[in-house]
């Protein structure tokens, strides 16, 4: 059976390439807007979701893996700020603060139909930040397509303070621990 990720995130292909396993990627064509009232959980849940699904309709055999990635404090959601301007003001919004990342991935057998969904939470606590240090960050970095505006995995590491959860993988985009046991459910041998 084949491997599909619904995803054209540099970021989470790297990520599954460690599993050393072939796979696809595709882009799946879903809307990320935020339904009234949604939790933030329940929003990263439902998009890797609707990202697998969007994809498993259109490819036979295979087992299509979807993830998203919402950043907040309380129900405020940070999402991917798309823009220099928006980075910064995000940042701003960030420092010194307890944000939560819920990043939940999805894995679904289009043959079965089977429907597989895990969230996995990471607590990052951010340094009190000066605006410059947050200009240069940005100008370096370009975290535009990044929830929070930060790369925990480059040069963003230098804004936080601490971080904790249960897969390190998880605050890069795509949490490995939980993907692996999915895949192990649906039959794939790992390692």
């Amino acid at each position: 059976m084949k491997i599909v990720l619904a995803s054209t995130s540099p970021y989470r292909k790297q990520l599954l390439e460690r599993f050393q396993l072939d796979f696809d990627t595709a882009r799946p064509e879903t809307d990320e807007t935020a339904h009234p009232d949604e939790a933030p959980a329940a929003l990263a849940e439902r998009l890797a979701t609707e990202k697998a699904l969007a994809v498993a309709r259109t490819t036979d055999d295979a087992l299509v893996i979807g993830s998203d990635q919402v950043a907040c404090i309380g129900s405020e959601i940070f999402g991917k700020p798309g823009t220099v301007e928006r980075a910064i003001a995000q940042l701003h919004r960030l420092s010194g603060e307890e944000v939560i990342f819920h990043t939940a991935v999805a894995v679904i057998n289009s043959s079965t139909a089977h429907v597989q969904c895990e969230n996995v939470m990471t607590r990052v606590r951010f340094r009190v930040l000066g605006d410059a240090e947050i200009r240069r960050y940005v100008a370096t970095e370009r975290p535009l397509d990044c929830a929070g505006s930060a790369k925990s995995e480059g040069l963003g590491i230098t804004l936080l303070q601490a971080l904790s959860g249960d897969d390190p993988t998880a605050l890069i985009g795509l949490p490995l621990i939980a993907l692996a046991r999915m895949l192990r459910a649906e039959g794939v041998q790992l390692p």
